[in-house]
């Protein structure tokens, strides 16, 4: 028999999932700032998204996961890129001025909206609260993708969960200029 999902519980996890985004985000937003501007139209296969796209489709899923959690239900309207985001930048841009704001009301959230179950699509039914985690993980997923896209662009991959080996190359270059 399952332990049923109580709002405290949720309250807990609220706390753990807000730590993980919060650490995440500087990650997504540096591995989204390196894509060159002039590349942003790079594809690796004619079926896959181009960087541009892919970022995009990153920080504007993320930012429709986490508002489903804070509004209680998904809203699944389609979102495509405006027209005035056209670069990296422009797409850190909008991530920036939203994602704080969403962490925001999330840890304003009383623990029996977290704990209440949303849908999602027809195809999962959680506590609203787990869509965070699902949410950051589709995050990681497309993240993955678009920092392989870097190097046959011709850019750095900034590090992610360590020193990447560009990062490292370039602060071992430094040091033997000194």
């Amino acid at each position: 028999m399952s332990t049923p999902f109580t709002p405290e519980k949720a309250q807990v996890l609220l706390g753990s999932e807000l730590s993980s985004i919060k650490a995440e985000w500087p990650v997504t937003r540096s591995v989204i700032a390196a894509i060159p501007p002039d590349k942003s139209d790079y594809t690796p296969d004619p079926v896959t998204r181009s960087a541009i796209e892919l970022a995009w489709h990153i920080v504007m899923a993320e930012n429709r996961f986490l508002g489903a959690v804070a509004d209680g239900a998904f809203d699944l309207t389609p979102r495509p890129r405006p027209d005035d985001v056209r670069t990296p930048a422009d797409v850190t841009a909008w991530y920036e001025e939203r994602l704080p704001r969403l962490v925001e009301r999330l840890s304003a959230l009383p623990a029996d909206q977290l704990a209440k179950p949303i849908d999602f699509r027809g195809i999962l039914r959680f506590p609203a609260v787990v869509f965070l985690r699902i949410g950051l993980n589709h995050t990681v997923h497309h993240r993955g993708q678009l920092s392989m896209y870097l190097r046959p662009m011709g850019a750095s991959v900034p590090s992610i969960y360590g020193e990447s080996y560009d990062v490292r190359t370039a602060r071992e270059a430094r040091e033997a200029g000194r």
